[in-house]
């Protein structure tokens, strides 16, 4: 059987945490940030989970993470 592929551009946008949740980046804070608030901001800087309707097809994704 042959080895599954990793999909590229997934493996550069999510990681594993710790525990083994999938992490991702928040959109939305590359430009545009002099009307964004900096707790708004700061929330965006920070990492999140991936929510549990996509967790499916990024695992599907990332055979290896």
């Amino acid at each position: 059987m042959p080895k599954m592929k990793t999909h590229r551009g997934a493996a550069k946008r999510f990681k594993k945490s710790g525990t083994g949740k999938i992490q991702r980046n928040h959109a939305f804070h590359s430009h545009i940030l002099t009307k964004k608030s900096p707790g708004r901001k700061a929330e965006l800087a920070r990492e999140t989970q991936v929510s549990k309707a996509n967790e499916k097809t990024v695992k599907r994704m990332l055979p290896y993470l």
